[in-house]
Parts: C-alpha cells; structure tokens; sequence
C-alpha cells in the first residue's frame, strides 16, 4: 500500500508539474490564460460548507487561504489520477508503464472538470455558459492529454 501511495503522489505530482509547465508555453506562446487556482481554491473550500454550485465563483465570498487551496487540490488530483491509474492496471503499469492507460485516464478525467468543477463554478456543463466554450473544452482536452502524457512520462522516470 505503501507503494501505491509513494508512486501516486510521485507519478502524479510529476504529471501534474508538466501540466502547468504546458499551461505557462500556452500563455506565453498564445495568450491563453492562466487557471485560477483562487477561484478553485474558493469552490473547494465552500464545499464543507455545504455549497457545491455558485452562481459565479467570482460572486461567492472570498476564503482566507484560497488559492493556496486551489493549488494543493490541483496536485492532490494530480495525485488520485495517477491512484486511478494504478489501481486499474496494477502496480505493474507503475513499474513498466505504458502510454495508453495514462492517455486514457487522462482523457477521461477531463470529465472531472466539464461536468464537476464547471457547473460548481457557475460556467455550465462543460463550460456551455461562457462565451468561448468551444475553446476552453478544446483546451482542457489537449491539457488532459498532456497531463495523461506526463502520468506515463513521471512513471517512466521512476522505475
């Protein structure tokens, strides 16, 4: 058990560092902006307050400590998928990684966000409610490739 939780974290921690490393090429290449972790940050912390939808995050009240917040849940999940991973394909695939369970789990998980984290946030399902939505899910598609991309790239780099 010891492994699984030592190689998750590494593995994605690692994933999740090369995900914001594409993020920061993105906005200095093409100007696309930044996550706000703040933002994120706040939706969590209102969640054992027993809030889970916002009209806008933006609206809601701020959090002491809220993009701290934002950015260890951002590496927390980077963490838990990396678990999925493993927990689906073995220990083995930690050892011996392969791309395909990684690009998968990281595909998939783009759901996590279009139909959790959006709606939380007031933007719709899947982003329907901003006025470019057809490019934040095509950004959020390609972020999850390159972070499924680093998932099988930080596992390679541990074994």
């Amino acid at each position: 058990m010891l492994e699984v939780i030592g190689r998750s974290l590494a593995i994605g921690i690692g994933a999740t560092a090369l995900l914001d490393l594409w993020a920061l090429f993105l906005n200095r290449a093409f100007g696309i902006p930044l996550a706000n972790w703040a933002m994120v940050g706040r939706w969590f912390a209102h969640l054992p307050r027993g809030r889970f939808m916002h009209h806008t995050i933006a609206d809601t009240p701020p959090v002491q400590g809220e993009l701290a917040i934002g950015w260890i849940m951002h590496y927390l999940i980077g963490a838990l998928f990396a678990a999925i991973v493993i927990m689906i394909w073995g220990l083995d695939w930690a050892r011996h990684p392969t791309l395909i369970p990684a690009l998968i789990v990281g595909v998939v998980t783009v759901g996590c966000g279009w139909f959790i984290l959006q709606p939380g946030m007031g933007f719709g399902l899947a982003a329907s409610k901003r006025p470019n939505a057809n490019q934040v899910r095509l950004i959020g598609l390609i972020n999850h490739v390159v972070f499924g991309l680093g998932l099988w790239l930080a596992a390679l780099l541990m074994r």
